[in-house]
């Protein structure tokens, strides 16, 4: 493969990655305020302790339902 083509598949590569990534801030987003919004938080009232204290006690939902099922 010449140099001129590994830098463009080089290029394509970098491309994916960064739409894979802008996908998954996409995703996060979403469940995040899916969850505030089942919750019924105020996002006024949400510092950056509460949001790892709920982030963590969500966690440890979800890990006890996945070993339930």
């Amino acid at each position: 493969m010449s140099q001129s083509n590994l830098e463009k598949q080089e290029a394509k590569l970098k491309a994916l990655n960064q739409k894979i990534k802008a996908e998954k801030i996409k995703i996060e987003q979403r469940l995040g305020k899916q969850i505030i919004s089942q919750a019924n938080l105020d996002y006024a009232n949400l510092s950056n302790d509460q949001i790892k204290l709920l982030a963590n006690q969500f966690s440890e939902f979800l890990k006890v339902k996945s070993v339930d099922h």
